[in-house]
This record gives structure tokens, C-alpha cells and sequence, in this order.
């Protein structure tokens, strides 16, 4: 199983018009870093929704179910439709369709509108999320570098653009339809500007590349773990402020201050990521990384500070910083099946656990306690740290 995933092909299969080198790599970084400021526009829009809407919490809750739903269903579909279109087109096109439904997120008034705007915003992030990392794995195999940490690293630092921006124009007097409106034309224009660094093709082997193929256990164990390091990140996400406020005694400002401990430090690791895996190798990275996010739950829930919970979320988000990154090599990678397929499959399965992850984590805190919802995941990690890292190529 291990030697699968090892099997590095290195075939000639692109003609002269599609070698690979500094245009698609540039590319590849500006895709990701605008893929990720224009999921992180909605953040600062949901209070309007809320209020346009007139919706209690709960109502919320279920109409941000249509954003996963959306994903969930665009994901998969992205493996076929890279196969018969390759990832410029689908990028491409994924872009405009995200940054047109982010205006109609920002001032819509109809719940069911609203409910099905999120349902395409969600399908359209899905999909580029998908043809991005296919065109990553593409772009790090035939350049032959360590590169997709730095990649997802973009996907980090655009999601602080995205918010940050968009906040600041609010901020500044600018309506949600402009703030919108500035940040949508920003990133359509970013993503145009690099299509001729990205691909035409999905794979390595697109003319025999079938349109769908059943997901192999190489591959579904990958998505699996990928779900796993997801489910923890999604967990920080939604239950540190509690955590915070519940065992802390933060105040009700600094509920948001773990999770933002935690995403300073996995933008940072990613940002370092590709030269450590160059220093150490990847099953080292994944290794240490899971252990390292282990320990920072265990740091959150035994040392009674406030301190020591942010600096326990910071080491959780360094640890699983270059974790999910790896996988996704390893997804492209493997020879058991096409590359491309292989990506959405393993993206669908760990988008899956970021959504079903925080739902379990808060079943558990119900009925038992949310620290031992914690103490659960830094299990978790320290299974992935000895398990997840057999599932790696063996190359750095």
C-alpha cells in the first residue's frame, strides 16, 4: 500500500505547450490566495444576512448548512469535469460565478434566495477548492519542489485579506454591496491575469484520464486522515471561543482570540512548511506536526490560564499546519488511480469531517464535557501522527 504511494511517475505526458515552470507556480499561489479571501468575504457579511433576514440563530444555522451542502455536491463533480475540461476553465469560471454570488449574499432578502445563493457560492468554492489542488499536485510533481505548503499557505493569507478587507470597508462607511463589489473585482481580475499559468489539462495522463472510477482504500485512508486533521480544525474554529469563555473565564471580546492564535500560527507553519519537509521529509513532518497539535490540546486543557489555552490553539494550528498539505501530495501521487479524481475524493472526504467534526465534537460536550471532547481529538492526532504519515511517498 505504502509502495503505491511512493511511485513517483515521471513521464513526458504534456506537449511543448504545456511545460511547466515559474508562470504556473506564480499562478497557482495567486488562485489560492484568491480562493481563500473570497470564501473569508462572507465571514464579515453574515451579521447583515442575519439582519436583512431577520433570523434567530438557529435559522442561521440552518441556512449555513446550504454553503456545506453546496460543497459537498461540487466536489466530487469537480474530479470529472477537470477530467474532460481540464483546471483553467473550471477556475476560472468558478471565480466569476463565486464573486457574483458574494453580491447577492450581501444584500439578499428572501430566505430562500439567500439559501440558495449560499447553496451555489458553496458549489463554486467547492470546485475551484478541488481544480486548485489538482493543478497544485501537477505543478509540485513536474517542477519536481516541495511546494504545496506554500500553496495552502496563500489559501491562509487571502482568507486574512478577504476578511480583514472587506471588515475595514465596512468599517469605513462602504455598504456590504460595495465592500462586495471591491473585493469580488479584485480577485476575478488576480485569477484572469494568471490564465495562461493555468493548466488546460488535470493530469499528468488526461487522454486516457477516465471521467469516473469507485475511490480505492489508498486513496479513501488519505481522505480519511485528511478528515481527521480537518475535524480538529474545525473544532478550534467553532469551540475555542467556548472553551474561552466556559474554562477560562475570557471575557466575551477575547472569545475569538484562540481561534485567531491558531490560524497565526498555521498560516506560519505553511509559510515554512516546504523547507522543513525539504530539511526532514514529509512522514517526519507528519509525524512531529501530530504530535505537536496533540500536545496543544493537552497544553489548553491542563494548564489553568488564558495564556496557556491561546498558546496550546497556536500549537495546534502549527503542528496541523503542513499535515493536510501532505496529504494532498500524497493523493496526487499514488498510481492506483488518476490523480485528478483522486484529489476531489480526498477533498470531499476532508471537507466532510470539517463539517460533520464540529457537529460531533458539540454531541460530545453535551453529553459528557467539552474538555473531554479535546482530550478526544488530541487522540485523534496522535493517531494520525503514527498512522497517516505510512500513507506518504517516501520522497520529500
Amino acid at each position: 500500500m505504502v509502495e503505491q504511494a511512493d511511485t513517483l511517475d515521471t513521464g513526458n505526458y504534456f506537449d511543448r505547450s504545456t511545460r511547466i515552470g515559474g508562470r504556473e507556480r506564480w499562478a497557482t499561489y495567486v488562485v489560492f490566495l484568491s480562493t481563500g479571501a473570497l470564501i473569508a468575504g462572507w465571514a464579515p457579511l453574515i451579521p447583515f444576512a442575519r439582519s436583512h433576514l431577520g433570523i434567530n440563530e438557529g435559522e442561521l444555522g440552518i441556512l449555513l448548512l446550504f454553503l456545506g451542502s453546496g460543497s459537498l455536491i461540487g466536489m466530487p463533480v469537480t474530479g470529472i469535469l477537470t477530467a474532460r475540461f481540464g483546471c483553467r476553465p473550471i477556475i476560472i469560471c468558478g471565480t466569476f460565478v463565486t464573486a457574483a454570488t458574494l453580491l447577492v449574499l450581501a444584500v439578499g432578502t428572501s430566505f430562500l434566495g439567500m439559501a440558495a445563493a449560499l447553496a451555489v457560492f458553496g458549489a463554486a468554492i467547492g470546485t475551484i477548492d478541488v481544480a486548485m489542488n489538482i493543478q497544485a499536485v501537477i505543478v509540485e510533481k513536474r517542477m519536481r519542489l516541495s511546494l504545496m505548503s506554500g500553496f495552502h499557505a496563500c489559501y491562509s493569507i487571502g482568507g486574512f485579506i478577504g476578511a480583514g478587507g472587506t471588515s475595514a470597508l465596512l468599517k469605513l462607511g462602504s455598504s456590504p454591496l460595495r465592500a462586495s463589489l471591491a473585493l469580488g473585482f479584485l480577485m476575478v481580475v488576480a485569477v484572469s491575469s494568471q490564465a495562461t499559468g493555468i493548466l488546460p489539462v488535470a493530469s499528468d495522463r488526461e487522454k486516457t484520464t477516465p471521467l469516473f472510477i469507485i475511490p480505492t482504500s489508498l486513496v479513501l485512508f488519505i481522505g480519511l486522515f485528511s478528515a481527521l486533521v480537518f475535524m480538529a480544525e474545525g473544532a478550534v474554529l467553532d469551540w475555542s471561543g467556548v472553551f474561552l469563555l466556559q474554562y477560562r473565564r475570557a471575557e466575551i471580546y477575547a472569545a475569538g482570540y484562540g481561534y485567531a492564535a491558531f490560524a497565526v500560527a498555521i498560516t506560519a507553519g505553511r509559510l515554512m512548511g516546504d523547507r522543513l519537509v525539504n530539511a526532514v521529509g514529509g512522514r517526519c513532518v507528519v509525524l512531529g506536526g501530530g504530535l505537536i497539535a496533540a500536545i496543544g490540546f493537552v497544553v489548553a486543557l491542563a494548564l489553568p490560564s488564558q495564556l496557556c489555552a491561546l498558546i496550546g490553539f497556536m500549537l495546534v494550528g502549527f503542528g496541523a499546519a503542513n499535515i493536510i498539505p501532505l496529504l494532498f501530495k500524497a493523493a496526487g501521487r499514488q498510481t492506483s488511480m488518476p490523480a485528478n479524481l483522486a484529489v476531489a475524493a480526498v477533498t470531499t472526504l476532508a471537507y466532510g469531517g470539517y463539517m460533520i467534526g464540529p457537529a460531533l465534537i458539540g454531541l460530545v460536550a453535551h453529553l459528557v464535557d467539552l474538555r473531554v471532547a479535546f482530550a478526544m481529538l488530541a487522540a485523534i492526532m496522535v493517531f494520525v501522527a503514527l498512522a497517516g504519515r505510512g500513507y506518504l511517498p517516501r520522497q520529500r
